[in-house]
């Protein structure tokens, strides 16, 4: 069970690994260090001009072909799944690695040499309490054509459960799971990467694998092979190559049974640190590989941000005492029936103003918008977002029943959700910057229950009535 108050933590002092990309067959030297509070994982590409920043970000991915691929600010570094499933399963939660080349080293195919060289350092407690996504509901993704399923699911902890099944005859069916992400280090930390043979002799005709030596990958046979195949591979690594009875090249002895499912098992522990923080759920995936977890953190992360916008939607109670009743919102706004489009101010300050509209049948517009399907129309919630804003910048004078708020400008207005009869909508208006010259601009949100209906930014300016 995961302990919600745990704290935050990093390593005590700096760790350097130097080894090869598997692709690319560049040698790189990574420097994988402490970093603040609420930092996560971040890369920086210190052989680059300004030594670019890449955020270990789900939005970030631009490539799943051979491992996952991260971009931004100019910078790109792959094959980084091994190096996160290591810092995840080790639960370490702000990590900055200097790395001065465009791949991961492959070290020996697993998160193995990673996990050693970080508890070798230790870690250390930081003030700032953990933050977990916590799986609320189900969240699925699935491929039909390729028969990939994910599900997370809402679990007190964190534990994981993949099947792989590559319709071979050597590898058959096989599952690895996890209860618990502190069975990692144990359980699927030393797992390899592997191949098909098959697979190895197209990404050698693709000019790839420039850093594999058959040393850092299990290379699975599931078919009858030539004498002159093999002797190509002896020569392309310079290593004698032969069948195992398991129908695996000699180039490694297995270390579980399960040692591919495991394997996948840890590449989407590594992928799902996209997300950007500890996960607490349970997930189950079925054939997962590098694009579907992308996919998936994805998925995860749109969930997060919904449920963000959600935690950030004040509920009011809808009978409380008013700071402006329809009545004193008369003797402050011009506007009278059937323009007058805001029924309360229930909260106000310098810096924002909410106010309540109710929708109701009896509007007039209703007859012609629309019969048989009413909507309280856009433009209208524009106008009682405008009204709200008036109030918070004819607050600003102290007679404003003699003052006008004209709106001189609207900008990004978007209509998300339909307003109908019965419906309250709550209009939030924020200042963007502090009000000059009696000019003023506003962010404005129309919410109904947890909805956003609408939003703006307006731009109004209070001017006397003339005498």
């Amino acid at each position: 069970m995961l302990d919600m108050n745990v704290k935050q933590r990093t390593i005590k002092s700096d760790v350097h690994i130097s080894g090869v990309g598997l692709h690319t067959g560049h040698h790189v030297n990574i420097c994988i260090k402490p970093a603040p509070e609420n930092h996560w994982y971040k890369f920086q590409r210190v052989d680059l001009e300004d030594k670019p920043l890449i955020h270990v970000d789900a939005d970030n991915v631009t490539d799943t072909s051979r491992g996952t691929t991260i971009a931004q600010n100019g910078g790109s570094v792959s094959t980084i799944e091994h190096l996160m499933s290591a810092l995840v399963g080790l639960q370490l939660d702000n990590i900055l690695i200097e790395i001065d080349g465009p791949e991961v080293p492959i070290l020996d195919g697993s998160a193995d040499i990673y996990v050693a060289k970080l508890r070798e350092v230790g870690f250390v407690e930081q003030d700032a309490d953990r933050e977990y996504f916590e799986v609320s509901s189900n969240i699925h993704y699935n491929e039909p054509e390729r028969k990939v399923e994910i599900v997370a699911m809402p679990l007190d902890g964190y534990r994981l459960t993949c099947m792989i099944d590559f319709n071979s005859p050597v590898l058959g069916s096989q599952h690895a799971s996890i209860s618990h992400i502190s069975e990692f280090e144990k359980e699927i930390a030393s797992s390899r990467t592997f191949c098909f043979l098959h697979e190895l002799e197209m990404l050698v005709q693709q000019n790839l694998v420039k850093g594999g030596d058959l040393s850092n990958a299990i290379v699975i046979v599931d078919k009858e092979i030539e004498e002159s195949e093999l002797v190509k591979l002896e020569h392309v690594f310079n290593k004698k190559v032969e069948v195992a009875s398991e129908g695996i090249l000699n180039n490694v002895q297995l270390r579980h049974l399960n040692e591919p499912a495991r394997h996948k098992l840890l590449d989407m522990i590594g992928d799902l640190a996209l997300v950007g923080r500890p996960i607490k759920g349970h997930i189950m995936a079925a054939r997962p590989g590098h694009a579907a977890n992308v996919a998936f953190a994805k998925r995860i992360k749109a969930q997060m941000k919904k449920e963000r916008s959600r935690k950030n939607v004040k509920v009011y109670d809808l009978n409380m005492t008013p700071v402006y009743d329809t009545v004193q919102i008369m003797k402050i706004l011009p506007h009278r029936q059937p323009f007058l489009m805001i029924d309360k101010v229930l909260e106000l300050s310098e810096q924002h103003v909410v106010g309540l509209k109710n929708v109701t049948m009896n509007e007039d517009l209703f007859m012609g918008h629309f019969p048989g399907s009413p909507l309280f129309p856009g433009v209208l919630q524009i106008e009682a977002m405008a009204q709200t804003g008036g109030i918070l910048v004819l607050n600003t004078v102290p007679d404003p029943e003699n003052w006008l708020t004209l709106f001189l400008k609207i900008e990004n207005a978007k209509f998300k959700n339909p307003v109908r009869p019965g419906d309250t909508v709550i209009f939030t208006c924020e200042l963007l910057e502090p009000i000059r010259r009696g000019i003023a601009r506003m962010k404005g949100v129309g919410m109904v229950g947890e909805k956003i209906a609408s939003e703006a930014e307006l731009m109004a300016q209070i001017v006397r009535v003339k005498e």
